[in-house]
């Protein structure tokens, strides 16, 4: 507990005391006010001459000890005089102690003062007692010291000032009632302050520093309750707190706030407020419009099952922690921004359209209820706020240094994604499953999946393979990571490219998803980009539809899967190009090799015309033959340029589904045959997937 300063030697504008005053060390002296018709004050008046001041007092009495140093003693004395013999009440009219000291326990409990009380500039060093108090006239304690502990429990005190007052100990106003106002302007706490229960009309506690803890719990503010530049350097608790007119917390400093179940009736504004701990709003209902525009939260923020009657604004805000906005009820439109490193929306009620501009954050949407349009956006830039001037300036995003600006979704589980629009967000890590109506959900801007493992891998240890670039779904890197038996991914630590991501609940068969579940996934997402006119998007999303039903060995039959298997390996399902037309180069290559070895014969054969020529004349009848080709030739003479030559010809003409008209052999016209069928196939599955890629 710190000592207050010592009190500087001004003359009184009173007539003072002066009792033991030096000319050289203190030339002001007691400054304590006359007794009236005596030249000292009650604390150094002779006792006889105090005795018959204070038997002359009656209950009701006026009173003035200003600067008059008051013990334990003289104060209950004091009381005494002032107390009605028959109820024991303690009555007093006006009442001026200001600059009065108290040096001992000032007991003041139960008094009665039915005029101005005036303790303005008053030093009470040890506890000071006023529980019970009636004030009804104006009370003043402007500039008065509490160094002991300030007991104003269930007081009634109206128009009060505690402008500039220090509380060096504890300062508590349980169920104390404010009426008319009251002011703890620029007041310091420096112990802790409970005002639990307590009940104001007007409270005005601007500038005022709370050093220690605030406890505002249960209390009622019936008019404005003005917190503006007030400073918290420990908890605040304002729980169950109600605030029927409007609530001003404009650039007030918080360390640690407790706001659980608090009401708002009116405006709650926390206009560039800053909290460094933990901000709790759980539960709070605020039925006017709330503001929070250039707030800044050093810590979590947690609004857990708040409710929002009308627009609120939600505007500009920062927070290095957590922003929990689980079971959070909007009834109204509402634009959320924030710059945060994560935001929960778990069950958020969205009774309105909503759009939530993000910065740097994870975002959680699970069973979120969305009844109208709900858009979430990466915002480029950092959000701007008027300040005090008008002039518009960029929010300092200082507390997020470090992270990236892109906004992730982790999870749109539960969500009717009918009314859910995603722009520019990172769809890595998100999880789809149990989201409802996915083919109506609309991704605008740049949605990133997650790519599929880079690199050379090996099947056995000796096959070597490489995963086909394309972007998957988080279901399925979990899957896959399963079925691979990956070990899980420390927290927090980003997973490396060369593996499958593992999901949250890795390696739990149970809680794995299978692939006709993520085949269902990415049937109705690349329904959604088809319907969006975007084909060349939708097409990573059939392959990975097809990938989950190759696999899938229970609802897909086995020639089913033999036929997918085939699809695959022939073209990527048609959307690999490069694989369609490397199988077609092979297809073309072994064709001419097997033509120029068995399926070109030595030479083309000339057709024969036999008859007969009748002995007396007459009619001759001809029989025009030839002979089948045949292949004589050594196998070294059987690859020449000119052969080579023929052989491309006629495998040529197969691709286009022509003949050659080029004499083969037995050999040579069934291979023929056979790459007539297979060759424009493959063609036709190249051409097929170069169109997937590029048609509108």
């Amino acid at each position: 507990m710190s000592t207050p300063p010592a009190p500087m030697r001004i003359p009184p504008g009173w007539p003072h005391c002066g009792h033991g005053s030096d000319p050289a060390t203190d030339p002001v002296g007691c400054p304590g006010i006359h007794v009236p018709g005596h030249t000292a004050c009650l604390a150094h008046l002779d006792d006889d001459d105090r005795t018959f001041y204070l038997d002359g007092l009656f209950p009701g009495a006026d009173v003035d000890h200003r600067g008059t140093p008051f013990t334990s003693a003289l104060v209950l004395a004091l009381r005494e005089a002032l107390t009605d013999p028959t109820t024991r009440s303690i009555h007093v009219g006006e009442a001026l102690f200001s600059g009065a000291h108290f040096s001992g326990d000032a007991g003041f409990a139960a008094w009665k003062f039915t005029s101005e009380a005036l303790f303005d500039g008053a030093h009470f060093s040890g506890r000071a007692s006023f529980g019970s108090v009636t004030i009804i006239g104006e009370p003043i304690f402007d500039g008065a010291q509490f160094t002991g502990t300030a007991d104003f429990n269930d007081a009634h005190i109206c128009m009060s000032h505690f402008t500039g007052a220090q509380f060096f100990s504890t300062a508590t106003f349980e169920q104390t009632q404010f009426a008319d106002g009251t002011g703890f302007h620029g007041a310091h706490f420096n112990g802790r302050a409970i005002f639990d229960n307590a009940q104001f009309s007007m409270a005005y506690f601007g500038e005022a520093h709370f050093s220690g803890e605030a406890d505002f719990n249960g209390a009622q503010f019936t008019d404005t309750a003005n917190f503006t530049e007030t400073q918290f350097s420990s908890t605040a608790s304002f729980r169950d707190v109600q605030f029927t007119s409007d609530a001003h917390f404009f650039q007030a400093q918080f360390s640690a706030a407790e706001f659980f179940q608090a009401q708002f009736s009116s405006a709650a504004v926390f206009g560039h407020t800053q909290f460094s701990g933990p901000a709790r709003f759980g539960d709070v209902q605020f039925s006017g419009p709330a503001r929070f525009v250039g707030v800044h939260f050093s810590d979590d923020a947690d609004f857990r099952g708040a409710q929002f009657a009308v627009t609120p604004r939600l505007e500009a805000m920062v927070c290095a922690g957590v922003m929990d906005l689980s079971g959070v009820v909007f009834k109204e439109p509402v634009a959320l921004e924030v710059a945060g490193r994560e935001v929960r929306c778990e069950r958020t009620r969205w009774e309105s359209t909503a759009t939530l501009r993000l910065r740097y954050a994870t975002v959680d949407l699970s069973h979120a209820v969305l009844s109208f349009p709900v858009a979430v956006a990466a915002h480029p830039t950092a959000f701007r706020v008027s300040n005090f001037t008008g002039t518009s300036m960029a929010m300092s995003e200082s507390l997020l240094a470090g992270h990236l600006p892109a906004v992730q979704v982790t999870s749109v589980r539960g969500v009717d994604a009918a009314h859910l629009m995603l722009t520019d967000t990172d769809l890595s890590d998100c999880l789809f499953s149990g989201a409802f109506h996915l083919d109506q959900l609309r991704l605008e801007g740049r949605c990133a999946f997650a790519p599929t493992p880079t690199g050379l891998h090996r099947r056995n240890r000796i096959w070597p393979y490489r995963w086909s670039r394309r972007r998957a779904l988080a279901e399925e890197h979990h899957w896959r990571a399963h079925t691979a038996n990956q070990p899980t991914s420390p927290r927090g630590q980003v997973p490396s490219p060369r593996d499958w991501r593992t999901g949250p609940d890795h390696p739990d068969p149970d809680l794995t998803p299978d692939p006709e579940d993520v085949a269902a996934l990415y049937r109705q997402l690349r329904k959604a980009f088809e319907d969006g006119k975007n084909e060349p998007g939708a097409a990573d999303f059939y392959y990975g539809e097809m990938e989950m039903r190759r696999h899938d060995r229970i609802d897909t039959p086995p020639g089913e899967r033999a036929l997918l298997w085939g699809y695959w390996l022939l073209s990527g399902y048609g959307l690999r190009a490069s694989r369609a037309l490397g199988w077609l180069f092979a297809a073309v290559a072994a064709t001419i090799v097997l033509m120029m070895g068995l399926g070109l014969p030595d030479s083309s054969p000339q057709q024969v015309a036999t008859g007969t020529v009748p002995a007396g004349g007459g009619k001759v009848t001809l029989v025009v033959d030839k002979k089948d080709p045949r292949l004589t030739l050594p196998v070294g003479d059987r690859f020449t340029v000119e052969r080579f030559d023929k052989a491309v010809q006629v495998v040529l003409n197969s691709v286009v589904f022509r003949t050659s008209g080029q004499d083969l052999t037995t050999w040579g016209t069934y291979t023929e045959m056979v790459s007539r069928f297979t060759e424009p196939v493959l063609l036709a599955l190249a051409v097929l997937a170069m169109r997937s890629r590029i048609k509108r």
